[in-house]
């Protein structure tokens, strides 16, 4: 396995320094941007699986956790300016890729911040391993879209490869990763205030979702292909496990299925928990307010 950091040129960053980490996955060679912002205490920055899943989402709450610590964000293997090969895209994959990617960056356990459905794989390394000194969930799922809509594994698993296939796949991802589509999920379930959902910004989150083999790990998010965890009780039992300080940040407009599953998780002894405003967006939407509520915490001793 390689573990080279190459600086790159690019410049679609939040200002801090970006560079690449080589991965091998299955004889293959995965190429998975990074960015480092900050001095100070190490804290792994993850953004939320999606179909514009890029570290430019955490990008401004990085910014204003620099101050306090090195700040390490990631495009995941399959977004953003990572290597968006034809993979089969499955928990295997990310959990193997977060283990050597912590092992190869750090040498102590850090602090890790994780949004939306990165926060199942965060638990399940720390289960494994003492990665972590603490942990802040921001707005965690565990379910994929279709299966939280109620579809079947198996209704799951045709979405799914219709939209691998090479012809109709990509017409199909193209139908719903149009700007007008976009917006309209932003405005259902992702951000609050309709007046930041502007024609630049869905411009943005357009270009993301055009790369080529971007349909790959999205249809693989969508359909519950990376669900880490298959029930509540799975991942509940992943925080009741651990001894690690944990704190969960809940978005109070939080569609109504994903808030239970939140609410399921803070009921548990010894999470800490705040509600603020936003969905489950809010750490792109409101990164202001995420720093002022876990501010306390991650500078505790």
């Amino acid at each position: 396995m390689s573990t080279n950091l190459l600086s790159t040129p690019a410049a679609a960053g939040f200002g801090g320094v970006v560079q690449e980490y080589l991965w091998n996955w299955e004889n293959q060679q995965l190429r998975v941007v990074y960015e480092t912002l900050g001095k100070g205490s190490p804290l792994l920055l993850l953004p939320s699986f999606s179909s514009v899943s890029t570290r430019l989402e955490v990008g401004e709450l990085a910014k204003l956790l620099a101050p306090n610590f090195q700040v390490v964000a990631i495009d995941w293997p399959g977004f953003g300016e990572s290597s968006r090969p034809s993979l089969d895209y499955r928990p295997e994959i990310y959990q193997h890729f977060l283990e050597d990617f912590v092992k190869a960056i750090f040498n102590t356990p850090i602090t890790v911040v994780a949004a939306g459905h990165a926060a199942s794989y965060v638990l399940k390394l720390a289960v494994k391993q003492a990665a972590f000194s603490k942990i802040v969930l921001l707005a965690p799922t565990w379910r994929g879209p279709l299966p939280t809509m109620g579809a079947s594994h198996q209704v799951a698993g045709i979405v799914r490869g219709l939209v691998r296939s090479p012809i109709l796949g990509q017409a199909l991802y193209k139908l719903n990763t149009t700007q007008s589509f976009l917006s309209f999920m932003y405005r259902r379930h992702v951000f609050t205030d309709a007046a930041k959902i502007t024609p630049s910004f869905i411009e943005q989150k357009w270009e993301t979702t055009q790369q080529p083999g971007a349909r790959f790990a999205s249809a693989a998010f969508v359909t519950g292909n990376l669900d880490a965890v298959r029930e509540q009780s799975d991942f509940l039992q992943l925080v009741q496990s651990l001894t690690v300080p944990i704190m969960v940040v809940i978005g109070e407009s939080s569609p109504p299925k994903s808030r239970e599953e939140m609410n399921a998780l803070v009921a548990l002894p010894e999470i800490r928990s705040v509600v603020i405003p936003g969905s489950l967006g809010l750490h792109e939407e409101y990164p202001t307010v995420v720093l002022e509520v876990v501010q306390d915490f991650l500078l505790s001793l």
